[in-house]
């Protein structure tokens, strides 16, 4: 008899019961509540919820970047809290991309630099692989302002450079806060193309925190939380569209 349970691949993120309790004073708040998630290798989830749902709460909490007050979170089979921080932090180095809502762009680079430094700054011993670097420009649309400063750069050109440097360690997991917050429609809809293509084409594991609908609309599945835990989830109703070329948008 055929082994299903074999066939089924591992989680690359899983959080089992997860809470988050924020203490001020005699006061204490529950950001997180018992919330329990599971993400295969390859998938593209958001994460929508108003302001004060839990949603950045539960991105920085999957992203290793605060600690869970009770539960567990595995990414890629290893438990956060059997990690000391220099260990966490070399996981998120070689497992994770993270994109932010404000770019967070070095002023005094160019584009190259920006993309370049995150390289270095990973600890990675293999020299930089430019022939990935111009596949990454070109998918991004954004060879030709390599060698200009961000303060040349639309918004929507310094987003697609902020994405690059996430990808250009090769993450197996990329995490994006509210990567369109700060863009206007034209551009938000390019930069979702763009995390879409990179999802497919590359084959990372993309997890997007949104309180735009339109915006998770592109994700394969889309879990709404409020009050700090999970309501519902569905599948996106633009999952299955087709990309224009790089070129066109």
């Amino acid at each position: 008899m055929r082994n299903v349970q074999a066939d089924t691949p591992s989680p690359i993120i899983l959080a089992e019961n997860l809470t988050k309790v924020y203490t001020n004073g005699h006061i204490e708040v529950a950001a997180v509540r018992g919330i329990s998630l599971s993400v295969q290798p390859g998938e593209f989830v958001a994460i929508v919820g108003p302001s004060g749902s839990g949603k950045s709460t539960l991105f920085y909490l999957l992203g290793g970047l605060t600690q869970a007050t009770s539960g567990r979170i595995l990414i890629d089979g290893v438990d956060f809290a059997t990690l000391n921080d220099g260990e966490r932090t070399r996981l998120r180095k070689h497992r994770i991309g993270f994109i932010f809502q404000k770019f967070n762009l070095l002023p005094t680079l160019s584009a190259m630099g920006n993309i370049e430094v995150a390289y270095k700054i990973s600890g990675r011993k293999e020299p930089l692989d430019h022939a990935y670097l111009d596949h990454l420009s070109d998918l991004l649309s954004i060879r030709g302002r390599l060698k200009h400063r961000p303060s040349e750069l639309s918004g929507g050109e310094q987003q697609r450079v902020a994405i690059a440097r996430s990808l250009i360690t090769r993450p197996a997991i990329v995490l994006a806060d509210e990567p369109t917050g700060n863009l206007d429609t034209k551009n938000s809809d390019a930069v979702l193309h763009m995390l879409l293509r990179s999802n497919r084409e590359l084959g990372q594991t993309t997890l997007m925190i949104t309180h735009n609908p339109e915006a998770a609309s592109v994700a394969s599945r889309i879990v709404y939380m409020r009050d700090g835990e999970i309501l519902r989830e569905e599948r996106g109703s633009r999952a299955d569209m087709e990309l224009p070329s790089p070129a066109a948008i």
